[in-house]
């Protein structure tokens, strides 16, 4: 038995206890450092464009090919915590993560930049699905949604702070500068999560049989709700990439001609997601999964729409909105994962966060053709009509029946 598994059986830890703010603190920091590290290069796409002559679409790769193998890899990240236990495996991954961002400002070719964003795949797998898996096992039942808010707040406010941090660096010194703050930063955060979190106490370590985990996957695809949380993760996650992919091309091009920083600064409206995924949460815990989603999917809807306007105002305050969407539905589709599933919890958070980032990989390289054939309006057109999908499948889990097993978690 790991030492997780080891521990005595205790009370689920519970919000407004020291617990609870540990486990938050924790949280908070391992979802800055994995999206901060995960979409560092986000904003420096343009200048890996004219630095290695590469096109825009190519330029995406920095981030869809980190993200095609994130998709697979965290389904075999979730599998091995069952064996060697939650905080471990998501320790080990901060830290990896964090010295191939280091080592990523080292290289001096493109293939060599895509190598190591491969190689950052690998190692951030062990962030989400755990992440979700050690809330859905240690949180309390009325508190879980506000933790996973935390956690998706930690998220949003790592995501705006990675990329200031590594565009403003970028304008002083240097992409290679701004890769190195920011891996320093991450390497920071890999630190207060260990000293922070605390050990599991309702894990069980479970061997490494094929016949058990395929059994989990059946499960989690068999689940008449399930499925279509996973493509709601995938759709909206492919939407809100694809606006930060590419709106930095557009607002860097004329009439705009917007400096890196100046760039960078739109990304802080990330904040907004912080307190969108805490309130997203905490009204989920209080009047139910499928009561909020809806609401939350039509504000992403009404983003992507505002964006169709010329003034830099309008465009900023459209990707506000589609901000705040975004991680209210994440934060409630993740949440509603984590209970949902009961015992395949792994293997049903793996297999959502494998759609979540294949909306990120397939949805934002692809929206780069529609980009290249008809500018800004061929996004919105194409993403109008995904998030249009995104409403039917929130309305359709209105309507679900709640299964036995959470019917009453589905219903507060």
């Amino acid at each position: 038995m790991t030492a997780e598994s080891a521990m005595p059986r205790a009370m689920p830890i519970a919000a407004g206890t020291g617990e609870f703010r540990r486990t938050s603190l924790a949280m908070f920091a391992a979802g800055f450092s994995s999206l901060g590290l995960l979409y560092c290069v986000q904003p420096l796409m343009p200048v890996f464009a004219a630095d290695f002559a590469v096109s825009p679409a190519a330029s995406s790769l920095t981030v869809s090919l980190t993200t095609a193998v994130l998709s697979v890899t965290v389904v075999i990240a979730g599998t091995l915590s069952d064996v060697i236990g939650r905080k471990r495996i998501m320790t080990l991954s901060l830290a990896a993560s964090a010295a191939l961002t280091l080592c990523a400002a080292l290289v001096t070719t493109f293939p060599q930049l895509l190598a190591l964003r491969l190689l950052m795949g690998v190692a951030l797998a062990g962030v989400p699905s755990v992440a979700l898996a050690y809330l859905g096992e240690e949180i309390a039942i009325r508190s879980v949604g506000l933790a996973m808010g935390l956690f998706i707040g930690g998220n949003a406010f790592g995501g705006m702070a990675g990329r200031f941090l590594c565009a403003a660096a970028t304008d002083l010194g240097g992409w290679r500068l701004g890769l190195v703050a920011v891996g320093l930063a991450g390497s920071v955060c890999a630190a207060i999560f260990w000293r922070a979190l605390p050990e599991s106490r309702h894990f069980t370590r479970r061997p490494l049989r094929a016949g058990p985990m395929l059994a989990g996957f059946r499960a989690s695809l068999a689940d008449p709700g399930l499925p279509f949380l996973y493509l709601a993760g995938f759709l909206n996650m492919g939407t809100f990439v694809t606006v930060y992919n590419y709106v930095g091309f557009r607002l860097a091009a004329a009439p705009y001609g917007l400096s890196q920083t100046e760039i960078g600064a739109l990304f802080s409206v990330y904040l907004l997601g912080i307190v969108a995924s805490t309130w997203a949460g905490s009204l989920a815990d209080r009047f139910g999964r499928r009561r909020i989603l809806w609401v939350a999917v039509l504000t992403v809807l009404a983003g992507i729409e505002l964006t169709r306007a010329q003034p830099v105002a309008v465009i900023v305050l459209g990707v506000a909105v589609l901000t705040m969407g975004f991680f209210g539905a994440h934060a409630i589709c993740s949440s509603w994962v984590s209970r949902r599933a009961g015992a395949a919890r792994a293997q049903a958070a793996s297999l959502y966060l494998l759609c979540y980032y294949l909306g990120s990989s397939v949805v934002g390289s692809l929206s780069g053709v529609a980009y290249q054939r008809a500018g800004w309006s061929g996004i919105v057109d194409l993403h109008t009509l995904l998030q249009g999908i995104a409403l039917a499948i929130a309305l359709r889990l209105f309507f679900l029946q709640p299964i036995a097993s959470v019917a009453m978690e589905e219903r507060r």
